[in-house]
């Protein structure tokens, strides 16, 4: 497993130091936001642990922790729409990391086989938040290809 630096504690090291300390959350997570390398587009929001954060380190493949399956999760292993890492930042006070990856496969990120997780947009009507799609359509049949999956 790769190791962290501790938090410092010193806000100047957090802000403008080298060292890489992740601030991970009482859960033991830091937040991932994961965009596509060649234009930018937001392709989903995940979390990471240490084990995660290493594995995607060591690998440079996307690894996750999957909150509602409390597991270790390899972005795309079944799918086959695999992340290959590309640029890792981290934000000022290294609470949260952005993913610049490239996606295999057929390009598609979210599990209902869109290229995105963000695929709605929310408008307001008569007073009322609403969801509108914004016209993606699946790129792959996701009752196909995670029909053995729990």
């Amino acid at each position: 497993m790769t190791a962290f630096a501790p938090p410092s504690g010193d806000k100047h090291e957090t802000e403008e130091g080298s060292a890489f300390a992740p601030r991970f959350d009482a859960d033991g997570l830091v937040t991932a936001v994961v965009t596509d390398a060649a234009d930018g587009t937001l392709l989903m929001l995940a979390h990471m642990n240490a084990d995660a954060l290493s594995k995607t380190l060591e690998t440079g493949i996307a690894h996750y922790w999957s909150r509602s399956r409390k597991a270790l999760w390899k972005k795309g292993e079944t799918s086959g729409n695999l992340q290959q890492v590309v640029e890792i930042r981290t934000d000022c006070d290294q609470d949260a990391i952005q993913l610049s990856v490239k996606v295999a496969g057929v390009d598609a990120t979210c599990h209902t086989g869109r290229r995105s997780c963000f695929y709605r947009t929310v408008a307001l009507v008569d007073g009322r938040a609403v969801l509108e799609d914004d016209g993606s359509k699946p790129l792959f049949d996701p009752r196909t290809v995670y029909s053995g999956r729990p």
